[in-house]
C-alpha cells in the first residue's frame, strides 16, 4: 500500500524525525518515481528559492511548508522595527492607548539612521546601548557600548570590501534594569504558531522557557564587555565555566510563573502574561498587511522577551527558525512536544489519523485543524495540546457577520413596518 504522507526536512533533528515517523509518515526520497513531498520543514533559504517567481515552482493544494514567503518582515531585526513603528503610528491615530504599544526599546537602523541615533545618544549621555547585526543569530556580532567614540571606531571598521554592501545593524537602548532571579539576568523563549495571517490566527505554547546568564548581573562599566553577564544565548553561555549542562541554564515557563506569582501575587502574574500575549499579537499584526498569506504556509516563531524590574515585558527579537537542537533531556522533551502540537494545529485533519492512506491527492488537501475553514469560522479549537489560541480574527469576522445580519434584519423589519403603515 502507498504511504500516507511524505515528509521532507532540511534539518536532521530528532524532534522533527520522531514526530513524522510516529505518525507513520514516510520520508520523502527524490528517487521515488517523481512523487512529491506533502510536508516540508525547510530552512529559510529553501523557502526563498521555492517562492522566487523566476524559479517557476508552484505548490500543490496537498503541500504544506513551514515558512511564509516573506517571513523576514518580522524576523529580520531591521524590518521588524520598521513594521512595528509603522503599526504603532497607525494605531495611535486610531486612539489606541500608547502604553499598550510601547514594548520595543528605542531602536535605530544603521547606517541610515546614524544621525538620528547620535542626536538621541547626546540627549541621554549615560545610557547603555546594544548593537546587533540584522541578519545574524546566536549572539554573533553583538556588543554593548556607552560612549559615542566606540560607535565611531566600530563604524570606521565597517567599510565593505570592493563589490560588497555594508552589513546593516540595529542599535537599541539596552534594558539595564532587568528582572533578576538569583541575581542573574534571564529572558524568555516563547513559541507562537501562526496558521494564517489573513485572517490572523495564532497559538501560543505554554512550553516556553527562561534562559539564564552564567554570571550575576552587573551594569558596571567594567562588565560591559562580559557577555556571560549580558547575553542569554545558549550558544554563548555554554562556553562559560559556570554553565550547567544538566539543566542548560534553563527554567520551564511554569516554574517562572510560579516564582513570579509567589513573589508578586497571582494577579500580577496573570496581568504580566496578558501583556506578553499582547506583545506577540501586536507584533504579528504589525506585519500582517505586508505578509504574503500563502495557504500552503504556516510559521513556528521563537519570540525572545525580557522582563524589566517593573515587570514590564520588552520584545527583543523574533526568530524564524528557533533552535530545535536539544541541550538537555528536558529540552528534547519540550521541543518534541512543541513540534507535535504544531503539526496537530496546522496539518490537515486526515493526515493526523492513524493509518490514513490516501487513494489520491484530493484526499490530502483539506482544511487543517487550526487553519482557516471559511465554511465554519468558529471551528478553530481553542486548545491544541500545549498550544492555546490567543487570537483568531475569524471570530471577530463571525461576530461582525452576526452584527451585520442583525442590522439587515432590523432594517428589513423597519421597511416592512413602513410598508404596512403606508397600506393603512
Amino acid at each position: 500500500m502507498p504511504p500516507s504522507v511524505r515528509w521532507r526536512s532540511d534539518f536532521d533533528k530528532f524532534v522533527i524525525t520522531a514526530n513524522c515517523e510516529r505518525r507513520g509518515w514516510q520520508k520523502w526520497n527524490p528517487d521515488d518515481s517523481g512523487e512529491e513531498w506533502n510536508f516540508y520543514w525547510a530552512n529559510v533559504h529553501t523557502v526563498k528559492q521555492i517562492f522566487l517567481p523566476e524559479n517557476g515552482i508552484r505548490l500543490e493544494p496537498w503541500q504544506l511548508i513551514n515558512h511564509f514567503p516573506n517571513h523576514y518582515e518580522l524576523t529580520r531585526k531591521d524590518l521588524m522595527v520598521k513594521n512595528l513603528k509603522r503599526y504603532q503610528k497607525s494605531m495611535r491615530k486610531e486612539g489606541v492607548e500608547a502604553a499598550s504599544l510601547d514594548f520595543v526599546p528605542v531602536t535605530y537602523l544603521l547606517p541610515q539612521d546614524y544621525s538620528l541615533f547620535v542626536e538621541e545618544f547626546r540627549k541621554h549621555p549615560n545610557t547603555t546601548w546594544i548593537m546587533k547585526p540584522t541578519s545574524r543569530s546566536q549572539g554573533k556580532g553583538i556588543f554593548l557600548f556607552n560612549k559615542l567614540g566606540q560607535v565611531k571606531k566600530w563604524a570606521a571598521g565597517q567599510m565593505p570590501a570592493s563589490g560588497k554592501t555594508a552589513e546593516n545593524y540595529v542599535v537599541s537602548r539596552y534594558i539595564d534594569d532587568p528582572l533578576l532571579i538569583g541575581g542573574k539576568k534571564f529572558d524568555l523563549r516563547l513559541y507562537a504558531v501562526v496558521c494564517s495571517y489573513r485572517p490572523l490566527k495564532v497559538y501560543l505554547s505554554t512550553l516556553g522557557f527562561a534562559r539564564f546568564c552564567n554570571e550575576k548581573y552587573s551594569n558596571e562599566i567594567h562588565d560591559i564587555d562580559n557577555m556571560y553577564v549580558h547575553l542569554t544565548n545558549v550558544a554563548i553561555q555554554k562556553h562559560g565555566e559556570a554553565y550547567n549542562e544538566k539543566h542548560g541554564n534553563k527554567w520551564p515557563l511554569e516554574n517562572l510563573k510560579t516564582y513570579i506569582a509567589g513573589i508578586h501575587g497571582s494577579g500580577v502574574c496573570r496581568r504580566l502574561w496578558s501583556e506578553i500575549e499582547n506583545v506577540v499579537i501586536s507584533s504579528l499584526k504589525a506585519c500582517q498587511n505586508v505578509m504574503i498569506n500563502d495557504r500552503h504556509c504556516f510559521e513556528l516563531y521563537g519570540f525572545d522577551i525580557i522582563i524589566d524590574s517593573n515587570l514590564k515585558p520588552w520584545l527583543i527579537e523574533v526568530n524564524a527558525s528557533p533552535s530545535l537542537t536539544a541541550s538537555t533531556r528536558a529540552d528534547r522533551l519540550l521541543k518534541t512536544k512543541v513540534i507535535h502540537d504544531t503539526l496537530m494545529a496546522v496539518c490537515p485533519r486526515q493526515w493526523l489519523q492513524p493509518g490514513f492512506n490516501p487513494s489520491g491527492k484530493k484526499e490530502l488537501s483539506a482544511p487543517a485543524s487550526g487553519r482557516v475553514d471559511e465554511d465554519n469560522p468558529a471551528s478553530t479549537p481553542p486548545r491544541v495540546g500545549s498550544l492555546r489560541l490567543i487570537h483568531d480574527e475569524t471570530m471577530d469576522i463571525e461576530a461582525q457577520r452576526v452584527k451585520r445580519d442583525e442590522a439587515l434584519a432590523s432594517a428589513a423589519n423597519r421597511r416592512a413596518r413602513n410598508r404596512a403603515v403606508n397600506v393603512l
